[in-house]
């Protein structure tokens, strides 16, 4: 899988983002089919375990069945309800619209996590270890939000991959899901998963491998 055309791809995606927020106030287009996934049965399953305590058994019913809706049919009104009714998913949007920050470049990666398995976009926290999700916080920390974003590049590229080998450009092949963030992993290997006329994947790849190079460390990811 090579990713082409992601510029307008990240576009959409941070377009989307940012909607998160700013419907709270004013109507906002249905997103991208491109941009938008289905919540998992395990991410269901563990908002309901932390909510069903305190909401009523049939306004819990309603969050879990717009949650397990994919992203592009969900509605205005889904989206309103969510906000209203999900207190987790209204805060982070509140925290996302205080910081004035695009996207979710003011949330930790669990916070990320949690508003993407919620708001049906694309999960690519999900793909990262531990330690990886450790990094991006650190990166946020910092303010190096180019690296950050290169880090949530890495989880993209292993969507959907399920331990297959990719066959680059360059001739290289590997499995992106069993493979380390290192500096030389990310100039070598993941950068050439995504085809991006403007630039803006390698500068945030090249970001990201430089922050490694000062660091020096590697963060193993290996998936089960």
């Amino acid at each position: 899988m090579i990713i082409q055309g992601f510029s307008t791809i990240a576009s959409a995606y941070s377009t989307n983002t940012k909607s998160a927020v700013g419907r709270q106030t004013s109507p906002a287009p249905a997103a991208n089919y491109a941009d938008k996934v289905s919540i998992s049965d395990a991410a269901k399953a563990l908002v309901a375990a932390s909510q069903a305590a305190t909401q009523d058994p049939g306004i819990q019913a309603r969050i879990d069945a717009i949650k397990a809706k994919p992203g592009v049919e969900r509605t205005e009104a889904d989206f309103e309800y969510l906000s209203k009714n999900d207190k987790r998913f209204a805060e982070l949007q509140e925290k996302m619209k205080a910081s004035g920050k695009a996207g979710f470049d003011s949330l930790t990666a669990d916070e990320v996590d949690y508003m993407q398995k919620a708001g049906g976009f694309v999960n690519t926290m999900a793909e990262l270890s531990p330690k990886e999700k450790a990094l991006y916080d650190e990166l946020v920390a910092n303010g190096n939000l180019e690296a950050a974003h290169g880090l949530m590049l890495v989880g993209m590229s292993r969507i959907g991959m399920s331990g297959q080998q990719v066959t680059l450009p360059n001739g290289k092949t590997f499995d992106p899901g069993n493979t380390e963030v290192t500096a030389d992993n990310i100039r070598s290997l993941f950068k050439y998963m995504f085809v991006d006329p403007s630039g803006n994947t390698d500068r945030q790849f090249e970001a990201l491998a430089s922050y490694l190079d000062k660091r020096g460390t590697s963060d193993t990811t290996v998936k089960s």
